[in-house]
C-alpha cells in the first residue's frame, strides 16, 4: 500500500537468531540474556548508571512515581506536548497532573521557565520529554528541580543515545524511563528501561518490578536461592529473555542507526526549509544531540491536516500527529487541565513524516517533492 510507510524496522537476520537461541535454551522469562542487556545498556549511558529492564516505559514511569512515594494531594508537571502514558501514570497513583507548555515554537521541549510558572507548594515531581530525540535543556532545569527540592524524571522514550553537553539523557534525573516500542530507535516490541545513579532508588525499582520478592525465579532455578522474602509490595513489569535478546542485538545497531537518522533528517532539512507553508522546530538548539526518533514539522494555521495526511495517503506516504492535546482526550476534558496555548496550537497543526534508518536519501526525496506538489496546490 504505501511507497513509503512511516516506520521500519531495522532487523536482519540477527534479530530471529537470538530469539531462536533464547527459545533453544530453554530459560525464556527474565534472567542472565536480560542481565546482560541491562550491563551493556549501563554501559552506553556511562556515568556507573543503574538500569533495570522493564516490560514498558510506562512501567518505568509508573515504577518512579512509585519509588518517589508520589501519591494523592502532590502535584507532578509534564509536558503539555506529549504522549498519554505521562499523563496516564499521574492519574494512576493518584496524583493531579499540571501541564508545563513548549518554550517556544522553535523548541517544543518544555524548559525551566514554563516549568517555573506552574510550581506550587504542591509540586512533588517534573517529569519531562525529550521530545522527537531532542534533549531539553537540562543544566537550568536540574537547577531548578534542586533549587525546589523536586523530583525529576527523565522521560526518554524518544532520545536512547542523546546527549546534552555531552552527557547522556536518562543520567541528569532521579530516574530515566526508556522505551522500546515497535518504533523506538532501539526496538524489541514491548520494553522499557529505568536508570538511576542512586543505589536505594535502583533497589526500589528491582523491587516494584518483581512483586518485591528478594529472589527472582532464576535465582531458585539455578540454585542460588531457595525462597524469597517479600519486603514490600510490588508489580509484575518484568521483561522476558526473548525482547532483552533482541535489545542487545538493537543496542549494538543503535549508534550507527541513530547516525543513519541524522542524515535523512539534514536532507529532510535541506529540501523542505524555505518551503511556503510549514516551519521546521528544533533548528536552532545548542549543545545537544539528537536521536531524530520522528521527524516532526509544523503546518500553517490555514493548511487542514486531516485533508494534507489523506492527500498524502492518496500519494503512498504515510504520516502521522504527534500528538493529540492532552486535554481533549474523553478521559481529561472533565479534570480542568491548565492552559498550554503553545502546545495546544502545536496539536492542531503538527505532521511527522517517514523516519526510519533503512529509509534511503530517495525516499526521503520522494516524500519531500510529493508533500511540495500538495502544498502547492
Amino acid at each position: 500500500m504505501w511507497k513509503v510507510q512511516l516506520f521500519k524496522l531495522n532487523y536482519d537476520t540477527r534479530e530471529p537468531q537470538a530469539v531462536k537461541d533464547i527459545i533453544d535454551s530453554g530459560w525464556i522469562t527474565m534472567g542472565d540474556v536480560t542481565k546482560k542487556f541491562e550491563h551493556d545498556f549501563s554501559v552506553m549511558l556511562g556515568n556507573n548508571i543503574k538500569c533495570t529492564a522493564v516490560s514498558s516505559a510506562t512501567a518505568a514511569l509508573h515504577m518512579s512515581l512509585l519509588a518517589l512515594d508520589i501519591k494523592q494531594g502532590d502535584e507532578v508537571i509534564i509536558p503539555a506536548q506529549t504522549f498519554v502514558a505521562d499523563i496516564n501514570v499521574v492519574r494512576m497513583v493518584g496524583a493531579t497532573p499540571i501541564l508545563a507548555d513548549c518554550e517556544s515554537y522553535d523548541d517544543w521541549n518544555i524548559s525551566a521557565a514554563s516549568i517555573q510558572k506552574v510550581i506550587t507548594p504542591k509540586t512533588k515531581a517534573v517529569i519531562i520529554v525529550h521530545f522527537a530525540g531532542y534533549p531539553c535543556q537540562m543544566d537550568e532545569i536540574v537547577a531548578l528541580c534542586k533549587e525546589k527540592n523536586i523530583a525529576l524524571i527523565e522521560d526518554c522514550a524518544h532520545a536512547p543515545g542523546a546527549k546534552y553537553k555531552g552527557q547522556n539523557c536518562g543520567t541528569f534525573g532521579d530516574y530515566g524511563c526508556f522505551s522500546f516500542f515497535t518504533n523506538k530507535n532501539l526496538s524489541v516490541g514491548e520494553g522499557g528501561m529505568l536508570t538511576t545513579k542512586s543505589d536505594t532508588l535502583d533497589q526500589q525499582a528491582k523491587y516494584f518490578r518483581s512483586h518485591g520478592m528478594t529472589a527472582l525465579t532464576l535465582d531458585r532455578h539455578t540454585g542460588r536461592s531457595i525462597s524469597y522474602d517479600v519486603v514490600q509490595p510490588g508489580l509484575n513489569y518484568r521483561i522476558d529473555e526473548m525482547r532483552s535478546a533482541l535489545g542487545l542485538v538493537q543496542l549494538e545497531k543503535l549508534a550507527a542507526a541513530n547516525s543513519m537518522r541524522k542524515v535523512l533528517v539534514e536532507r529532510y532539512i535541506a529540501k523542505l526549509l524555505n518551503i511556503k507553508g510549514l516551519s521546521l522546530p528544533f533548528l536552532q538548539l545548542k549543545a545537544i544531540e539528537s536521536v531524530y526518533h520522528i521527524f516532526p514539522l509544523l503546518l500553517h494555521p490555514e493548511i487542514n491536516r486531516d485533508t494534507l495526511i489523506f492527500m498524502l495517503r492518496e500519494a503512498g506516504i504515510q504520516s502521522s500527529i504527534h500528538y493529540p492535546a492532552l486535554k481533549n482526550f474523553t478521559a481529561f476534558k472533565e479534570f480542568g487541565l491548565n492552559a498550554a496555548p503553545i502546545a495546544e496550537n502545536i496539536a492542531t497543526r503538527e505532521l511527522t513524516l517517514p523516519l526510519y534508518p533503512t529509509m534511503t536519501l530517495e525516499e526521503v526525496d520522494l516524500v519531500c517533492d510529493t508533500l511540495t506538489k500538495i502544498l502547492e496546490k
